[in-house]
């Protein structure tokens, strides 16, 4: 008999960023956050998204760029049909989504230094509860990012000349810390809380009106799974709810189209996509967005494979990417195929190390 299909999850593939310009965006991100290697460069319709984009199909550029010193990458987008809209309100730290992603850098007062020399609008330094010093600092178009410092050896792959990783995971806003935490840990394993603490913190404060939160900081207990693992990483999910704050809270996107300014989805990397579908159902959080049914033939391009969305307890979206190829060298037809490797066990470091081949200095406009 056939052994029962078990999820598995390599890590957080990719944040999704919506941005202006796609082009700016990502020489600001290369520059700051190392992300040179282009896994994907697409011009196309977002076809299943409909739930997220009005009911039709929006046309997008979309870029995936990732920094191989480990970590996730950025799904850089940017709508084509109109310019992307920010919020119509102040987002403000306990608005429901995706209030800042995590990058993991290797001392953060040199990250900090750097980036204030480079004109970057920085916050102060601050230290969180494992006593870890991290910062934020804000893009051109707002987004905000928490860089943190971390020393495991396990956070690292291929080591380059660069302060920073890629993505080490999200500080996301709540309406029930509760739900939000069974969610996280049943269907993410982020099972591990290191910090559950009701106060009111300094970096919150300097962001918006001061009012107390409760803060937890979830962290997986068990090492990441699966093709990309080593590259992934481990990474960690904040969550963060308002207790008593006086401005009304808001759904991020609101009123607004998936892809606009902001955090779009935090994108897993996965294995066994009837698994996963399966464990979203038993955690009352089903697909929304499943591109096997909507399209069993459906095709990525360049990186083949299927994805699918559910949605946490507050409504931030989360996506899931089954990879089937990506591509190592494109110009002399090199593509990995993941079918053929065992679905729970790391490639070869080799293997992984081979996307330094779509490095690149720059994008065309």
């Amino acid at each position: 008999m056939e052994a029962i299909q078990q999820p598995v999850i390599s890590g957080i593939q990719q944040m999704g960023i919506g941005v202006r310009d796609v082009a700016k965006a990502w020489r600001w991100y290369n520059e700051f956050f190392g992300t040179d290697a282009i896994i994907f460069d697409e011009r196309a319709p977002a076809e299943y998204m409909l739930p997220y984009t009005g009911g039709k199909p929006r046309n997008r550029r979309a870029v995936l760029a990732m920094n191989l010193q480990g970590g996730g990458g950025f799904e850089i987008w940017q709508h084509r049909d109109f310019e992307s809209r920010a919020a119509a309100f102040k987002v403000l730290p306990g608005d429901y989504g995706v209030f800042a992603c995590k990058i993991k850098c290797k001392d953060a007062q040199a990250t900090h230094t750097r980036y204030q020399a480079k004109g970057a609008e920085t916050s102060p330094l601050y230290r969180d509860c494992l006593n870890r010093p991290y910062f934020y600092v804000r893009d051109p178009d707002g987004n905000v990012f928490q860089i943190v410092e971390v020393k495991e050896d396990s956070a690292w792959f291929a080591r380059q000349n660069k302060l920073t990783g890629g993505v080490y995971g999200a500080v996301v806003g709540c309406a029930d810390m509760e739900a939000a935490m069974t969610f996280y840990a049943k269907m993410l394993g982020y099972d591990k809380v290191c910090s559950d603490t009701s106060a009111t913190f300094d970096d919150f404060n300097r962001m918006g009106t001061p009012c107390r939160f409760r803060r937890v900081l979830l962290k997986h207990s068990r090492p990441r799974t699966g093709g990309f693992s080593r590259l992934l990483g481990p990474s960690e999910i904040e969550l963060i709810q308002a207790l008593d704050r006086s401005e009304p809270l808001h759904k991020i996107y609101e009123n607004r189209f998936w892809g606009e300014l902001g955090f779009i989805q935090i994108c897993y990397d996965i294995r066994h996509m009837d698994a996963v579908r399966a464990l979203a159902e038993e955690a009352g959080s089903p697909f929304t967005v499943d591109s096997i049914k909507q399209n069993p033939d459906f095709d990525m391009g360049d990186a083949a494979g299927h994805f699918a969305y559910n949605e946490d307890p507050s409504g931030t979206l989360i996506e899931y990417v089954e990879t089937c190829r990506v591509p190592v060298a494109k110009k002399w037809g090199l593509f990995l195929n993941l079918q053929r490797f065992d679905a729970t066990k790391p490639l070869p470091d080799w293997m992984v190390k081979g996307l330094r081949f779509t490095r690149k200095k720059d994008i065309p406009d």
